[in-house]
């Protein structure tokens, strides 16, 4: 088993780390030495407890993925999720993967929807994934999946005139199998 520990991530200049509650038990993150914990976003059943998040805004600064097609989370209908996240976690505000949305969620509109929730968010992250172009319009921190264009991405962000700030999310697999790094990766 990998063990990662607040050393390890400071002398490889990690400042940040993206938990998925599916595949971590993301209260154990407590003990990790950083300035960032963003949990993803893998299904309504998966959100962890808040006192799990308060617990771990304590030692962070703690971003919660919140998909604004999905129920709980629609700034523009059921939005009762925001409600049972602790006021100290900030937002990853994202569209939502298909794979965590039913296919009512999915039909869903983006452009009102996240522009609703950055109106009413503190200093949000905005997911970049699929949406680049309305990420950028609605402002916030962009999130930038790290990709093989993602430093000529920024560049063009840059040369643009975009002086805000910039997260890029690189996944980490603390596994040594092949089968478990692309179930991780995903597509």
């Amino acid at each position: 088993m990998t063990t990662l520990t607040g050393a390890t991530l400071a002398a490889a200049g990690i400042d940040a780390v993206a938990l998925k509650p599916t595949e971590v038990d993301v209260s154990r993150a407590t003990g990790l030495d950083i300035e960032t914990l963003a949990i993803d976003y893998e299904g309504a059943s998966h959100v962890p407890e808040t006192d799990t998040i308060e617990r771990l805004a304590s030692t962070a600064d703690v971003r919660v993925t919140t998909p604004v097609r999905a129920d709980g989370f629609d700034p523009l209908g059921d939005d009762s999720g925001f409600d049972a996240l602790p006021a100290g976690a900030g937002h990853v505000l994202v569209a939502g993967h298909s794979a965590y949305l039913s296919e009512d969620e999915a039909e869903r509109a983006v452009a009102p929807r996240l522009r609703a929730a950055v109106d009413d968010a503190s200093d949000p992250w905005v997911g970049t994934e699929g949406i680049e172009r309305l990420a950028l319009a609605v402002g916030g921190t962009q999130y930038e999946l790290l990709s093989r264009t993602t430093a000529r991405d920024v560049r063009t962000l840059r040369t643009a005139g975009f002086e805000g700030s910039i997260a890029v999310y690189a996944p980490l697999v603390l596994s040594n199998s092949e089968d478990a790094m692309l179930d991780a990766v995903g597509d």
